[in-house]
Protein backbone atom coordinates (compact mmCIF):
# COMPACT_ATOMS: atom_id res chain seq x y z
CA UNK A 1 0.00 0.00 0.00
CA UNK A 2 2.69 2.58 0.97
CA UNK A 3 4.73 1.53 -2.38
CA UNK A 4 1.70 2.12 -4.37
CA UNK A 5 1.13 5.57 -2.90
CA UNK A 6 4.69 6.62 -3.02
CA UNK A 7 4.84 5.68 -6.89
CA UNK A 8 1.32 7.74 -7.23
CA UNK A 9 3.22 10.32 -5.29
CA UNK A 10 6.62 10.11 -7.85
CA UNK A 11 4.18 9.99 -10.88
CA UNK A 12 2.69 13.76 -9.77
CA UNK A 13 4.56 17.07 -9.47
CA UNK A 14 4.45 18.85 -6.86
CA UNK A 15 5.97 22.05 -5.27
CA UNK A 16 5.18 23.07 -1.92
CA UNK A 17 2.72 20.60 -1.61
CA UNK A 18 0.64 21.96 -4.58
CA UNK A 19 0.12 20.14 -8.10
CA UNK A 20 1.27 21.71 -11.08
CA UNK A 21 0.33 21.09 -14.38
CA UNK A 22 2.65 19.73 -16.97
CA UNK A 23 5.05 22.07 -18.63
CA UNK A 24 3.99 23.39 -22.09
CA UNK A 25 5.83 22.40 -24.79
CA UNK A 26 6.30 25.31 -26.75
CA UNK A 27 6.48 25.88 -30.30
CA UNK A 28 9.62 27.96 -31.36
CA UNK A 29 10.21 30.19 -34.96
CA UNK A 30 13.96 30.40 -35.49
CA UNK A 31 15.15 33.59 -37.28
CA UNK A 32 18.66 34.64 -38.82
CA UNK A 33 19.84 37.08 -40.97
CA UNK A 34 22.72 37.82 -42.43
CA UNK A 35 24.62 40.59 -44.44
CA UNK A 36 25.26 39.42 -48.33
CA UNK A 37 29.14 39.90 -47.07
CA UNK A 38 28.86 37.82 -43.86
CA UNK A 39 26.92 34.98 -44.56
CA UNK A 40 29.77 32.50 -42.82
CA UNK A 41 27.67 33.33 -39.70
CA UNK A 42 24.43 31.83 -40.65
CA UNK A 43 25.34 28.42 -39.19
CA UNK A 44 26.62 29.68 -36.31
CA UNK A 45 23.48 31.41 -35.86
CA UNK A 46 21.11 28.41 -36.50
CA UNK A 47 23.19 26.23 -34.58
CA UNK A 48 23.05 28.17 -31.02
CA UNK A 49 19.69 28.80 -31.54
CA UNK A 50 18.52 25.39 -32.49
CA UNK A 51 20.90 23.70 -29.19
CA UNK A 52 19.09 26.60 -27.07
CA UNK A 53 15.47 25.47 -28.15
CA UNK A 54 16.44 21.68 -27.09
CA UNK A 55 18.26 22.62 -23.79
CA UNK A 56 14.79 24.63 -23.21
CA UNK A 57 12.52 21.98 -24.24
CA UNK A 58 10.98 23.89 -26.58
CA UNK A 59 9.93 21.95 -30.62
CA UNK A 60 11.14 24.04 -33.74
CA UNK A 61 8.59 24.82 -35.91
CA UNK A 62 9.54 27.26 -37.94
CA UNK A 63 13.46 28.01 -39.13
CA UNK A 64 13.78 31.24 -41.63
CA UNK A 65 17.34 32.19 -43.03
CA UNK A 66 17.38 35.42 -44.07
CA UNK A 67 20.19 37.39 -46.35
CA UNK A 68 20.30 41.07 -47.11
CA UNK A 69 22.43 43.65 -48.33
CA UNK A 70 20.95 46.41 -46.59
CA UNK A 71 19.67 47.44 -42.89
CA UNK A 72 16.07 48.08 -44.26
CA UNK A 73 15.40 44.58 -45.94
CA UNK A 74 13.86 42.02 -43.66
CA UNK A 75 11.23 40.49 -46.15
CA UNK A 76 11.16 37.16 -44.85
CA UNK A 77 10.97 37.85 -41.46
CA UNK A 78 7.13 38.91 -41.90
CA UNK A 79 6.28 34.92 -42.36
CA UNK A 80 7.64 34.48 -38.59
CA UNK A 81 5.12 37.63 -37.67
CA UNK A 82 2.73 35.61 -39.87
CA UNK A 83 3.20 32.14 -37.95
CA UNK A 84 3.03 34.48 -34.55
CA UNK A 85 -0.21 36.13 -36.18
CA UNK A 86 -1.88 32.63 -36.96
CA UNK A 87 -0.57 31.11 -33.21
CA UNK A 88 1.76 28.68 -34.88
CA UNK A 89 4.36 29.86 -32.72
CA UNK A 90 4.42 30.44 -29.11
CA UNK A 91 8.21 32.04 -29.13
CA UNK A 92 10.30 33.90 -31.42
CA UNK A 93 14.07 32.99 -31.12
CA UNK A 94 17.09 35.66 -32.39
CA UNK A 95 20.51 35.38 -32.04
CA UNK A 96 20.85 39.21 -31.47
CA UNK A 97 18.48 41.82 -31.83
CA UNK A 98 20.37 44.18 -34.64
CA UNK A 99 19.38 40.74 -36.58
CA UNK A 100 15.59 41.16 -36.05
CA UNK A 101 14.74 44.80 -35.90
CA UNK A 102 15.96 47.65 -38.45
CA UNK A 103 16.01 50.29 -35.39
CA UNK A 104 15.15 50.44 -31.94
CA UNK A 105 11.47 51.83 -32.91
CA UNK A 106 10.98 48.61 -35.19
CA UNK A 107 12.55 46.35 -32.72
CA UNK A 108 10.04 47.61 -30.13
CA UNK A 109 7.03 47.72 -32.61
CA UNK A 110 7.14 44.01 -33.37
CA UNK A 111 8.19 43.11 -29.94
CA UNK A 112 5.14 45.02 -28.92
CA UNK A 113 2.65 43.07 -31.61
CA UNK A 114 4.18 40.10 -30.58
CA UNK A 115 3.31 40.64 -26.87
CA UNK A 116 -0.40 41.22 -27.41
CA UNK A 117 -0.27 37.97 -29.88
CA UNK A 118 0.80 36.02 -26.61
CA UNK A 119 3.88 35.17 -28.12
CA UNK A 120 7.51 35.23 -26.32
CA UNK A 121 10.49 37.10 -27.88
CA UNK A 122 13.92 35.75 -27.03
CA UNK A 123 17.44 37.08 -27.99
CA UNK A 124 20.46 35.34 -27.45
CA UNK A 125 23.26 37.90 -27.35
CA UNK A 126 21.96 40.00 -25.35
CA UNK A 127 20.41 37.10 -22.37
CA UNK A 128 16.57 38.61 -23.67
CA UNK A 129 13.44 36.42 -22.41
CA UNK A 130 10.37 38.30 -22.80
CA UNK A 131 8.84 34.86 -21.57
CA UNK A 132 10.03 36.04 -18.20
CA UNK A 133 8.85 38.79 -15.65
CA UNK A 134 12.64 40.09 -15.82
CA UNK A 135 13.14 40.38 -19.61
CA UNK A 136 9.61 42.02 -19.84
CA UNK A 137 10.91 44.63 -17.35
CA UNK A 138 14.03 44.65 -19.40
CA UNK A 139 11.41 45.47 -22.79
CA UNK A 140 9.64 48.60 -20.88
CA UNK A 141 13.12 49.73 -20.69
CA UNK A 142 13.71 49.15 -24.23
CA UNK A 143 10.34 51.35 -25.00
CA UNK A 144 11.79 53.75 -23.06
CA UNK A 145 15.13 54.62 -25.17
CA UNK A 146 12.64 54.33 -28.13
CA UNK A 147 11.14 57.29 -27.44
CA UNK A 148 14.11 58.79 -26.50
CA UNK A 149 15.76 57.95 -29.53
CA UNK A 150 12.29 59.10 -31.74
CA UNK A 151 12.82 62.45 -30.01
CA UNK A 152 16.56 63.39 -31.12
CA UNK A 153 15.39 62.34 -34.00
CA UNK A 154 12.73 65.13 -34.14
CA UNK A 155 15.23 67.55 -32.91
CA UNK A 156 17.63 67.31 -35.39
CA UNK A 157 14.80 67.19 -38.03
CA UNK A 158 13.50 70.60 -36.37
CA UNK A 159 17.44 71.84 -35.82
CA UNK A 160 17.67 71.40 -39.40
CA UNK A 161 14.85 73.38 -40.83
CA UNK A 162 15.06 76.52 -39.09
CA UNK A 163 19.10 76.34 -40.33
CA UNK A 164 17.98 76.03 -43.17
CA UNK A 165 15.52 79.12 -42.89
CA UNK A 166 18.09 81.12 -41.38
CA UNK A 167 20.02 80.67 -44.47
CA UNK A 168 17.64 81.35 -46.88
CA UNK A 169 16.65 77.78 -48.49
CA UNK A 170 14.03 76.74 -50.15
CA UNK A 171 12.07 74.35 -48.27
CA UNK A 172 10.24 71.70 -49.84
CA UNK A 173 9.29 70.32 -53.45
CA UNK A 174 11.79 72.16 -55.55
CA UNK A 175 9.97 74.67 -58.19
CA UNK A 176 10.00 73.21 -61.86
CA UNK A 177 11.64 75.84 -64.10
CA UNK A 178 8.55 75.82 -66.28
CA UNK A 179 6.22 76.78 -63.08
CA UNK A 180 9.20 79.25 -61.89
CA UNK A 181 9.32 80.93 -66.18
CA UNK A 182 5.37 81.19 -65.31
CA UNK A 183 6.03 83.35 -62.46
CA UNK A 184 8.41 85.38 -63.15
CA UNK A 185 5.99 86.13 -66.74
CA UNK A 186 3.10 86.79 -64.44
CA UNK A 187 4.86 89.37 -62.06
CA UNK A 188 6.69 90.94 -65.17
CA UNK A 189 3.49 91.90 -66.59
CA UNK A 190 1.72 93.01 -63.49
CA UNK A 191 4.74 95.68 -63.55
CA UNK A 192 7.03 93.89 -61.00
CA UNK A 193 10.79 95.13 -61.55
CA UNK A 194 13.44 92.59 -62.35
CA UNK A 195 15.44 93.03 -58.80
CA UNK A 196 12.05 92.41 -56.99
CA UNK A 197 10.83 89.17 -58.95
CA UNK A 198 14.62 87.79 -58.33
CA UNK A 199 14.06 88.52 -54.81
CA UNK A 200 10.45 87.49 -54.19
CA UNK A 201 11.32 84.12 -56.08
CA UNK A 202 15.07 83.92 -54.50
CA UNK A 203 16.87 83.61 -58.03
CA UNK A 204 19.45 84.94 -59.30
CA UNK A 205 18.39 88.41 -61.62
CA UNK A 206 20.19 87.13 -64.61
CA UNK A 207 18.30 84.17 -64.75
CA UNK A 208 14.90 86.07 -64.28
CA UNK A 209 16.70 88.80 -67.49
CA UNK A 210 17.48 84.94 -69.27
CA UNK A 211 13.32 84.20 -68.66
CA UNK A 212 12.04 87.05 -70.14
CA UNK A 213 14.71 87.52 -73.08
CA UNK A 214 13.72 84.25 -74.13
CA UNK A 215 10.20 85.04 -74.39
CA UNK A 216 10.86 88.20 -76.92
CA UNK A 217 13.14 86.10 -79.40
CA UNK A 218 11.68 85.89 -82.58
Amino acid sequence: MTAKRASKTAKTSRVFGQRQAPAKMFRVGLYARVSTHDQQTLPLQMRAMREYAVRRGWAVALSIKEVGSGAVERELREKVMAAARRREIDVVLVWRLDRWGRSLVDLLVTMKELAQLGVGFVSLTEALDLTTPTGRAMAGLLSVFAEFEHEILRERIRAGIAEARLQGKHLGRPVTVGKQATQIRKLHRAGVSKAEIARRLEISRTSVRRILGERNRP
